[in-house]
């Protein structure tokens, strides 16, 4: 095994044969073999366990236990303590999320304060099977079919070649103990139900499920590259920005769907949002989809995102008297000072607002005018608005009221010049 595990490195670059090398070391069979096998390989470790305090007098047999194992070795080691039950309170998450959390918030604090070139973790391919059922069952694109991978973001995985089967093997035969996590044998969470029941089901079917399952995962995570490729150069055909997509242009693509689902996937849409998305192109405009932190709106012929809580543009507007009409345009307002009773204000538009359009003697609501020029749903939330006193004198980059227009009796005339912030 050790043998494999080697040619494993080399063949993934998981190591360089220099260097510091972090190993996570919870005293289960897993990195207990890991942490011989890199010693006996003649790498630089040094063990770094958490105690999570999670499971009573077991957390500190753990503990003890990876001490003395270190110490009888001459392993360097660290012991991080935590209050795990304090943190779920804190930030609303769940146990395995907070343990996750804290561990590897540590972990890189580690890896940053030692110069390490990486933190290797034990799992293997049962681990791999795992994942890959697991992100199947929660929904997931091509990546999470992928599994995880031999090194990415510095963390190492240089037992994902052999399965646990192996892993206990060596140890029995280099007759090296280890603890047991009693919770591995508790079905409260998912991935428990996983290794205990469906997995074993499914070798029922295949007996050689775990390396079917983790191979997939491995043939999945090669092609993910040339995948990639191809969805960037459609995107580049394509109109989209970060923040827009042309209707028209996905409607004359073969792959909408995906591109959509690409252009979505890290502002927490789901699957099914994507999809609604998809077979909603050549619906009504209008329809959005929110997700934790993004709203997307259909608005004609374009698909718009909006960061949920994000201000409308960094604007100001500057407010000065001139003696004439110099220049003009959407962001510049012209007014009969001695018509502006009240100093000017300014706020958002909200239902009911009204104004008299330049050049017109009617009334026209806000909200219809804007819809006229074709404003979508975002611009009509953060529409800003001039008023003097109760009446609106301006609608903000758009139309000024007639009623305080510059006419031949005007003596005094004040500009006001929409501006973002910063510029001249």
């Amino acid at each position: 095994m050790k043998e494999k595990i080697r040619k494993y490195i080399q063949a993934n670059r998981i190591f360089s044969q220099e260097g510091l090398i972090l190993v996570g070391v919870s005293g289960g069979a897993d990195s207990v073999a890991l942490l011989f096998i890199l010693k006996e390989l003649g790498y630089q470790i040094k063990a770094l366990h958490c105690n999570f305090h999670l499971r009573q007098e077991e957390s500190d047999r753990d503990e003890e236990f990876v001490t003395d194992l270190c110490r009888q070795n001459s392993i360097p080691l660290l012991v991080r303590h935590f209050h795990t039950r304090e943190y779920v309170a804190q930030s609303n998450v769940s146990i395995e999320m907070a343990a996750r959390d804290l561990r590897y918030r540590w972990f890189y604090d580690v890896l940053a304060e030692t110069g390490a070139q990486s933190i290797a973790v034990a799992h293997h391919k049962n681990d791999q099977a795992e994942t890959l059922l697991l992100n199947l069952i929660r929904g997931t694109g091509i990546r999470g079919m992928a599994g995880m991978y031999p090194l990415r973001n510095q963390i190492a995985r240089p037992l994902l070649c052999v399965s646990r089967q192996e892993i206990v093997s060596y140890l029995r035969q280099a007759k090296q103990d280890y603890v047991t996590d009693s919770t591995n044998l508790e079905r409260e969470a998912t991935r428990n139900k996983i290794r205990l029941d469906v997995l074993p089901q499914l070798a029922t079917i295949n007996p050689n499920i775990i390396n079917t399952l983790s191979d997939t995962c491995a043939v999945i995570a090669s092609s993910i590259p040339f995948y990639e490729k191809e969805v960037q150069e459609e995107l580049e055909q394509v109109k989209v920005s970060d923040s827009e997509m042309d209707i028209s242009q996905l409607q004359g693509s073969r792959n909408a769907a995906i591109l959509i689902y690409e252009w979505l996937k890290e502002k927490g849409f789901t699957n099914a949002q994507s999809a609604e998305v998809a077979e909603s192109l050549e619906g009504t405009s209008g329809k959005m989809w929110e997700s934790r932190t993004f709203r997307l709106l259909k608005d004609r012929n374009r698909l718009i995102l909006q960061e949920k809580n994000k201000k409308p543009g960094n604007q100001q507007i500057v407010q000065e008297e001139v003696d004439s009409i110099t220049e003009t345009g959407p962001n510049i307002a012209y007014f009969d000072k001695d018509k502006l009773k009240t100093p000017i204000t300014y706020r958002t538009a909200k239902e009911g607002d009204w104004f008299v359009p330049f050049g017109m003697k009617g009334k026209k609501l806000i909200s219809d005018y804007l819809t006229d020029i074709k404003a979508t749903r975002f611009e009509k939330e953060n529409q800003q608005l001039a008023l003097c006193g109760e009446d609106i004198i301006w609608v903000v980059g758009h139309r000024s009221d007639n009623r305080y227009r510059v006419d031949k009796n005007t003596r005094r005339i004040i500009k006001l010049t929409k501006k973002e912030r910063g510029s001249g």
